[in-house]
């Protein structure tokens, strides 16, 4: 019995230390499979880890590169970059801020005529567009303004001066007169006298006040009442053309303030005919600031003792 358990262990011992020849083919195969899988994945990590390394050698270079401009170019280009800059804001600023030069004028006119011509409701129609066949008779002198948006670039502030019918046989029409730029007649085309009264008015006004140059200021004869009938020149067109051209007349027009008639254009003519002396004597002067405008009148060498007494 005690033989037969060491021959037992002995017999294990040699099965322990087999050959190589003795190894199964299957096991040696799994093992060379398991020794590729190792060997790939760890070429994926040398790979990863190459790729991080040049994309880290891309920056520095980068960096580098910037690092080593000159100061006068980086200067150069944060200079340019600033003009760009101030010139998109100057461009956004004149855009915002550009107004255009607006110019203004101050202008007396003048509105004379017989009693009861309707010299006070050719004012009120043309300044407030009110009409009324209730007035009293003026006295003296009454004024209106009116502000004119004439263009984009012209402001004009007319003040219109209602002289009393009776005032022609006064001495106060000159202190009225003065300084005045231009004048609207008034006759009533359904009152003959009134209009028989016309040219000692027309003598009145050229006599106490005109140009610079010596030349009347610019009158425009209104018949007025037009709704009403005509009598007498009043009736013909072509009568009254010829009246106003022989005595110095700027133009004519009938008008009505009741029905609102030629109102708006007869005034637009005669403001149109002042600027355009304006332009001859206002503008000329102008002092070294080209912001100041000077609406004086100036003596160009006429004295006005040669023309008229103002």
């Amino acid at each position: 019995m005690p033989q037969t358990s060491g021959n037992n262990v002995s017999s294990n011992e040699n099965n322990s230390t087999q050959s190589p020849m003795d190894v199964n083919p299957i096991t040696m195969n799994n093992n060379k499979n398991n020794n590729n899988n190792n060997n790939r994945i760890i070429g994926k990590h040398n790979n990863s880890n190459r790729h991080i390394a040049n994309k880290h050698s891309s920056s520095s270079n980068n960096l580098r590169s910037s690092n080593n401009q000159s100061p006068s170019n980086r200067f150069s280009q944060q200079q340019q970059q600033q003009q760009r800059k101030d010139a998109r804001n100057d461009e956004t600023t004149t855009m915002s801020t550009f107004v255009p030069e607006v110019r203004e004028y101050l202008f007396k006119i003048l509105v004379i005529g017989e009693l009861g011509t309707g010299k006070t409701s050719f004012i009120k129609r043309y300044v407030h567009q009110y009409f009324s066949q209730y007035y009293r008779a003026t006295i003296g002198v009454d004024f209106a303004l009116k502000v004119l948006n004439w263009d984009d670039n012209i402001l004009i502030r007319l003040q219109l001066w209602d002289i009393a019918g009776q005032e022609r046989f006064g001495n106060m029409t000159r202190i009225y007169y003065k300084e005045a730029v231009g004048a609207f007649l008034v006759f009533d085309v359904s009152a003959p006298s009134s209009f028989n009264a016309v040219l000692k008015w027309k003598h009145d006004l050229d006599t106490k006040v005109c140009m610079a140059d010596g030349e009347p200021i610019p009158c425009l004869l209104l018949a007025n009442k037009c709704d009403a009938n005509k009598e007498g020149i009043a009736a013909d067109p072509e009568m009254l053309e010829k009246f106003t051209k022989e005595n110095n007349f700027c133009g004519w027009y009938y008008t009505s303030a009741k029905e609102n008639t030629n109102i708006e254009e007869s005034a637009k003519f005669l403001v149109g005919k002042i600027l355009q002396r304006q332009k001859h004597f206002a503008l000329e002067d102008v002092a070294d600031n080209d912001d100041v405008i000077n609406l004086a009148y100036h003596n160009h060498g006429v004295s006005k003792s040669e023309k008229c007494s103002c």
